[in-house]
């Protein structure tokens, strides 16, 4: 019973590494297609909610700031706690830039449990424009990146537009580990999902939609209780009979985890969200840690050479995915010596996400509804 099982994993690891070599592949055809860029500039509100003064976020703000976007921008930045550091990290920017129409909100009025989605309400009220850009406080984009969004945002049945992004570690180990999660697991699974017709994306770090047609699913109020806003806000929008396209453009996602406890929070958080989402999809997604599969069924079968080799094979192989990734991104998250580190910690926190419905998420735990529904602990 034990050597079937092992070779039944042992083959699982096999079939997961030539999926996980082909979502590396498709992701650097993803990243060689260049947007269409359409005429035509309309004035844009860019929606920043904002948390603490965390490593990065100065270098975050003035990216927005030195967009290349022939028309009118606005920018509000939000924060829910009077004394947060981060105003004064917004008010350096306003003084650099005195030209931009920079606003900032500070109102502590919460309207569910999503402190992000209230943010976002409570900043919604000072847009002026009807094209919207929710960007997280953590994003970096490149100069081009408004003109991208929403050159795509004037397609035919477009409703709104995401975008992949990448991981930068910032504060040593434990957030390097968490940019390459990032980039050699998430961004490939997301462009593999898209291309089997398995996965429709609307990732939180940047979407951008009309105002009026997020007044007409309710506004950012319908989402103030949901753990993924970013995926309701995407349903919500094809349930308008619109698409959610994914732009041929990468942002950066700073990763600032400084301890292993902070890496466990955020990675059980999303992974125990997206088992939320598509409970069967995730739960499938296990064939997806080839690695640690092929250690477990060699473990099994007292480590044959057969099975070494498959091993050997694996780390090969997810090496060779890692670098074409690198090369696919033009980015570089973390060394290859850590993959292996990063595949393990990886599938301890898809074997944690099944144990419970509870999530850490700013320094406060939730629990977390069928319904992908967030209460106060």
């Amino acid at each position: 019973m034990i050597a079937a099982i092992g070779w039944t994993l042992c083959a699982l690891s096999l079939a997961g590494g030539l999926l996980t070599t082909l979502a590396a592949v498709l992701l650097g055809r993803f990243m060689g297609k260049p947007t269409n860029l359409r005429p035509g500039a309309p004035a844009v509100t860019i929606l920043k909610p904002l948390s603490g003064a965390t490593s990065g976020l100065g270098v975050a703000l003035e990216s927005f700031c030195q967009q290349d976007y022939p028309g009118v921008v606005q920018i509000v930045l939000g924060v829910q706690d009077p004394a947060d550091p981060a105003i004064e990290v917004v008010e350096r920017l306003r003084l650099g830039h005195p030209d931009l129409d920079i606003v900032l909100v500070v109102d502590e009025t919460l309207h569910g449990a999503n402190r992000k989605v209230s943010n976002l309400i409570n900043m919604a009220r000072r847009a002026r424009w009807d094209v919207l850009v929710l960007s997280d406080a953590d994003v970096v984009a490149s100069r081009d990146y408004l003109r991208c969004l929403v050159s795509e945002l004037g397609g035919p049945g477009v409703g709104a537009v995401t975008c992949l992004y990448h991981g930068r570690g910032v504060k040593g180990l434990w957030s390097t580990l968490s940019a390459m999660g990032i980039d050699y697991r998430f961004a490939p699974s997301v462009v593999l999902g898209l291309g089997l017709g398995l996965a429709r994306p609307c990732l939180g770090p940047s979407i951008a939609l009309a105002a009026s047609l997020l007044e007409r699913i309710g506004g950012f109020a319908r989402f103030s209780d949901c753990l993924a806003d970013d995926y309701e806000i995407g349903r919500a929008v094809r349930q308008q009979g619109l698409g959610v396209v994914l732009a041929h453009k990468l942002v950066t996602h700073t990763c600032a985890e400084d301890s292993f406890q902070a890496f466990m929070d955020h990675e059980i958080r999303w992974a125990r969200t997206v088992r939320l989402i598509d409970p069967v999809g995730y739960s499938g997604s296990g064939i997806t840690h080839p690695l640690p599969l092929a250690l477990l069924g060699a473990a099994m079968l007292g480590f044959q050479p057969a099975c070494l080799g498959l091993i050997f094979a694996i780390l090969v192989a997810r090496i060779g995915s890692k670098s074409h990734i690198d090369a696919a991104m033009r980015t570089r998250a973390g060394p290859w010596w850590l993959v292996p580190a990063s595949d393990l910690l990886a599938f301890i926190v898809f074997i944690a996400s099944f144990l419970s419905n509870v999530v850490v998420w700013g320094g406060r735990r939730f629990r977390v509804g069928r319904d992908g529904a967030l209460s106060n602990l």
